[in-house]
């Protein structure tokens, strides 16, 4: 493209995304006519060009002008963003795959990708005037939840099942947050949310905030493709919990497509990644089903995915026939075997959730699901100090030694 001028954001609204009716941009997130989810519309009236986002800082909101904000005064940043798309020499010789490339989210700084959709929410929070936030979560969006509304100054309420990591609910204790330990699965948790959040006008970002939160997620879309100089990844593996991220990754390589940005994304092929003992989304696609039937009681080690009724999953099911794409599943020893073969080759430390994306994209690769000179993007998005405790009955504890000089040096070859 030759234009150089800024993209100018005229205004926003919300559309439904099954009868596709249009709304005014509010705090809202469910169609009147069909209880169908609304989806943030753009209405651009200038073009956009590489050099727009060109010396911007390095942080997703660097991408402005596609993101919900209409006044730059209301964002709320923690500086997440711009994370590493490490190219994964070592693993792809392992694996065979000569393009292979990891999209560290695990370094954002409450460590986790939902820096983005948190951040982008509770900016939209304030940007409605509101006082109070909050979540429903399985460990990681609590933790960036509850950053940003310390940040932004927002009373900040938690809700999560009480049997999550440790350390991630100490991170999130950590910023002030009022956090309530459901006894029950993400799922009651959830229920609960929605129904403190509508009747006492609370933001819970991933509930009544959603239209607006997921939006987020699609700049792991534009980093990448701005990270490639502008190209289409022909493969891309994402773990998949409630199924918004995937989604909203789709919608992110679309909207480069329709400013100019990007040419024909059609061809590139997504991969939904899931463990095993709550893979609702990957046991549909397998059984060529439309509909995804909730697992009750999920049981996996990857707690961050465990998200047994995903609302997302049936979009998720449409991404994967519009892309051509494919689900597999990971059980609990490929998930951490995944840990330390990523740690191992790459340096690259994640929680379960990186594993069962590193897991499933290394079943593609063994099974010929996936060319070896094909440009490849797996998702990691959470660090692996969140959740050691999973990873500790696989590593050897190490033994106590005297300190004594010659009996450590015979153990150093």
């Amino acid at each position: 493209m030759q234009s150089k001028e800024p993209l100018i954001l005229t205004r926003i609204s919300l559309q439904c995304r099954e009868c596709k009716k249009d709304f005014e941009s509010a705090f809202k997130y469910v169609c009147d006519d069909c209880f169908g989810p609304l989806d943030v519309k753009y209405d651009l009236s200038a073009a956009v060009s590489k050099d727009t986002f060109a010396g911007r800082e390095k942080t997703y909101w660097r991408y402005f002008e596609l993101l919900p904000i209409e006044d730059k005064s209301n964002i709320v940043s923690i500086d997440a963003g711009m994370t590493p798309l490490t190219k994964a020499e070592k693993l792809g010789r392992q694996l065979g795959l000569k393009n292979l490339y990891i999209k560290n989210d695990s370094v954002n700084p409450t460590f986790s990708f939902k820096d983005r959709p948190a951040g982008v929410a509770v900016s939209k929070a304030k940007e409605f005037g509101m006082s109070a936030v909050g979540c429903a979560s399985t460990g990681n969006l609590a933790s960036a939840t509850a950053a940003h509304a310390a940040k932004g100054g927002f009373a900040c309420h938690i809700f999560a099942p009480s049997d999550i990591e440790m350390a991630k609910i100490a991170q999130a204790l950590s910023y002030g947050a009022n956090y309530i330990a459901v006894d029950g699965t993400y799922d009651d948790a959830n229920r609960i949310a929605a129904q403190i959040g509508d009747s006492k006008g609370v933001g819970i970002v991933n509930i009544n905030m959603r239209s607006y939160y997921v939006e987020g997620s699609k700049t792991l879309a534009y980093e990448v493709a701005e990270q490639l100089d502008w190209q289409v990844p022909d493969q891309l593996v994402v773990p998949v919990g409630s199924g918004a991220m995937l989604n909203a990754i789709c919608k992110g390589f679309e909207e480069l497509q329709s400013v100019s940005l990007l040419d024909d994304v059609s061809d590139m092929h997504m991969i939904a990644a899931q463990p095993h003992g709550c893979a609702p989304i990957v046991d549909a696609f397998k059984k060529n089903r439309t509909d995804v039937v909730p697992v009750e009681n999920p049981d996996t080690v990857a707690k961050s995915l465990a998200i047994g009724d995903p609302g997302d999953g049936r979009y998720v099911l449409k991404r994967l026939e519009q892309y051509n794409g494919h689900a597999e599943e990971s059980n609990n020893k490929e998930i951490l075997d995944a840990i330390m073969l990523l740690a191992k080759t790459e340096g690259i430390f994640t929680e379960p959730a990186g594993g069962v994306s590193v897991a499933v994209l290394q079943k593609m690769a063994e099974q010929g699901k996936i060319d070896p000179d094909e440009k490849v993007v797996c998702y990691v998005t959470g660090n692996g100090l969140k959740t050691t405790e999973s990873i500790m009955s696989v590593l050897q504890k190490p033994a106590v030694m005297n300190a004594d000089i010659g009996e450590i040096s015979a153990v150093v070859n």
